[in-house]
C-alpha cells in the first residue's frame, strides 16, 4: 500500500514495516540530530509494532498486519510563538480521541443501514455463503456482530469516545490513545492503536473489537488513517489558533458530544489504589472529568484514572 491519502493529509508521513514502539521511534526522531526534519504534524505508522505501550506502562501487542500503530508529533505554539499553557495539554488526548471517533464513525457508516446512533450492523445472513474454508471465520464474525448488536436494542451500533483515551463501538474497544510530553521542547507525541482486521482469536481482551468485526468487511486502512490524521490536525490547529481555549474554539462542545462517558454511571480507579463510584456529569475547562460521588453527592474533577462504564 502506498498510503497516498494519508501522505497527502500531513506534512511528513513515514510508514515502517516493523517498529518496536512508534512513540519511542518518534521521540528519538523528534529530539535527535535530525529533529528539524520532524516538524509539527509529522507522522510515523506501522502495522507491525512489537513493543507497544499503553497507559500505566501496559504492554500492547498485536498480530502483524491487523492493526495500525500511529504516532503524530505536535509542536504547538500560540500566536507570536508563545508556548501552549500547561492546562491546555489535557485537551490533546481528547482531541485525538474525538478525531478518531469521527473517523471510525465514517468508516462504519457505509456498511451499516441507518438506525439509532450510527446505524445497525449487517445482518448475520449477509456473512453466510462463500468458500467452505471461510465458513468458520464467517461464523465467528457473525457471532461477534450479534454480540455487538445486542448492546443496542435498536440493532444499531454506537461509536463513542470513552474518557479520556479510548474509542468504543457499542462498548467494545477499537482504539486506544497514549499522549507523551517531551518536556524539554513542549512537543507532544500522540500515539494511537487502531484495530483493523483482528478476528475473535486475535483480540487482546474480551471487550475489544475491530473494524472487520464491526462491519463484516475489509476496511480501507488508508482512508480511515487519512480521515483521522486530517481531522486531528484540523481540530488541534483550530484549538491553538483560538488561544487554546476549548470553549471558544468549540472543541469542548465537539468532544462532549462524542464522549459516551458523560451521563454514564462510572467507576474510576484513581492513583493510590483508590476508587470512585458516581455519575459522570461533564468535562471541566481543562478537560477533566467531573464525577458526582455516589456516596456523598460531591463533585470530583478527575485528571487521570481508569474509567469503567457501569450498567447499574
Amino acid at each position: 500500500m502506498d498510503w497516498e491519502r494519508s501522505r497527502a493529509a500531513v506534512p511528513r508521513f513515514e510508514f515502517r514495516d516493523e517498529v518496536g514502539s512508534t512513540n519511542d521511534e518518534m521521540r528519538s526522531a523528534a529530539s535527535g540530530p535530525d529533529a528539524a526534519e520532524w516538524g509539527h504534524g509529522a507522522v510515523l505508522v506501522t502495522d507491525n509494532q512489537t513493543r507497544g505501550r499503553g497507559r500505566l506502562g501496559r504492554v500492547w501487542m498485536a498480530p502483524t498486519g491487523k492493526t495500525l500503530a500511529i504516532s503524530v508529533l505536535l509542536r504547538p505554539e500560540l500566536d507570536g510563538g508563545a508556548p501552549l499553557p500547561s492546562d491546555a495539554y489535557g485537551w490533546i488526548p481528547l482531541i485525538a480521541g474525538a478525531a478518531m471517533t469521527e473517523a471510525v464513525r465514517r468508516a462504519v457508516e457505509p456498511h451499516v443501514p441507518p438506525a439509532t446512533g450510527v446505524g445497525s450492523l449487517p445482518s448475520a445472513s449477509a456473512l453466510d455463503g462463500g468458500e467452505p474454508e471461510a465458513s468458520a471465520r464467517r461464523s465467528r464474525r457473525r457471532n461477534r456482530i450479534e454480540e455487538i448488536e445486542a448492546q443496542d436494542d435498536s440493532g444499531g451500533v454506537e461509536v463513542e469516545l470513552k474518557w479520556p483515551n479510548d474509542v468504543l463501538v457499542s462498548g467494545y474497544k477499537i482504539c486506544g490513545i497514549l499522549s507523551e510530553l517531551l518536556p524539554d521542547t513542549g512537543a507532544v507525541i500522540v500515539g494511537a492503536g487502531l484495530n483493523l482486521t483482528l478476528d475473535e482469536h486475535d483480540l487482546p481482551t474480551l471487550t475489544s473489537t475491530s473494524l472487520l468485526l464491526v462491519t463484516g468487511e475489509q476496511p480501507d486502512a488508508d482512508a480511515v488513517l487519512a480521515d483521522y490524521l486530517g481531522t486531528f490536525l484540523e481540530m488541534f490547529d483550530h484549538f491553538v489558533r483560538s488561544g487554546a481555549d476549548a470553549a471558544a474554539s468549540g472543541i469542548a462542545a465537539r468532544v462532549a458530544e462524542l464522549c459516551g462517558t458523560i451521563g454514564s454511571e462510572v467507576r474510576v480507579e484513581l492513583p493510590g489504589d483508590r476508587e470512585l463510584l458516581g455519575h459522570a456529569e461533564r468535562l471541566d475547562a481543562d478537560g477533566r472529568l467531573v464525577v458526582i460521588d455516589r456516596e456523598n453527592g460531591e463533585p470530583w474533577s478527575v485528571a487521570a484514572g481508569d474509567v469503567t462504564h457501569l450498567r447499574y
